[in-house]
This record gives C-alpha cells, sequence and structure tokens, in this order.
C-alpha cells in the first residue's frame, strides 16, 4: 500500500472542543488548514476520510463533508476519487491568503478599535510582539 495513502504522522484521535460562536463546519476547517500550517499534513498526503474524521470528532459525517466541500473550495484540499481527500499542492498558500483577508477584515478592526480605547501605540504593540516572537520562537 502507498506510504502517501496513510501518513504515519496521523493522530488515532482527534480532541476538540467546539465552540458556539462560529459553525462546526467551519472549526473543523480551521483545524484541517492548522494541520496544514504547521505541517502535520504535507503536500499530497492523504488526510482523514470523512468518516474517520467524523468518528473522531463526534460528528455527523455531513458536518465534515461539509468542511472538506468548503475546503474543497478554497483549493486547500482536493479528492481523488476512490483514493480520499488529500492537501493541495498549493494549501499553504491559499490558507495564508484566505486567513490574512479573514483577519484583516473581520478581526483587526475590532483590535484597532481596542488599542484605540486603551490608547495604546504601535511601539507598545511592537514591543509585545517581539516579545511574543522570542518566547514562540522554538516552539
Amino acid at each position: 500500500m502507498d506510504s502517501q495513502l496513510l501518513p504515519s504522522n496521523r493522530k488515532t484521535s482527534i480532541v476538540m472542543e467546539f465552540q458556539g460562536s462560529q459553525a462546526i463546519y467551519l472549526q473543523i476547517g480551521h483545524y484541517i488548514c492548522e494541520q496544514i500550517l504547521v505541517e502535520r499534513w504535507k503536500s499530497d498526503e492523504r488526510i482523514p476520510s470523512v468518516r474517520e474524521m467524523g468518528a473522531d470528532l463526534e460528528v455527523n459525517p455531513n458536518t465534515v463533508m461539509r468542511a472538506y466541500d468548503f475546503l474543497q473550495n478554497k483549493e486547500i484540499i482536493f479528492n481523488k476519487r476512490g483514493l480520499g481527500y488529500f492537501v493541495a499542492e498549493t494549501a499553504r498558500k491559499n490558507i495564508i491568503d484566505y486567513r490574512k483577508t479573514q483577519f484583516l477584515e473581520q478581526e483587526l478592526p475590532s483590535f484597532f478599535k481596542n488599542m484605540q480605547l486603551l490608547e495604546m501605540s504601535f511601539n507598545e504593540l511592537e514591543l509585545e510582539y517581539t516579545k511574543y516572537i522570542q518566547e514562540h520562537e522554538n516552539k
């Protein structure tokens, strides 16, 4: 059997705590994107089947299918008929582009508002960001 079909680094179970503020299929999509960004799942590597993911997360396979459809539309994963879903070659770039747009449009305005309300300068922010990078550099 092709080792590409069954990656050895795949977890046998996934633990997720779903948040009520976002649709479950989007949270599953976010989880998959994170696995790709941290390179647990690499380009052209098979990801868990809809049934496997549904069983691991204890969610309806239809919910997982909705997440996979969403990711497929974003060209993050693709389906090889009869073999399953795989990480697209351009997945990492597509994830970063999508999440950057989402961050700029949805999270950043709220962040800037908080900075303004707290009278926080970009210099303070830069210091905190630099400290964060140093603390998390080797993790």
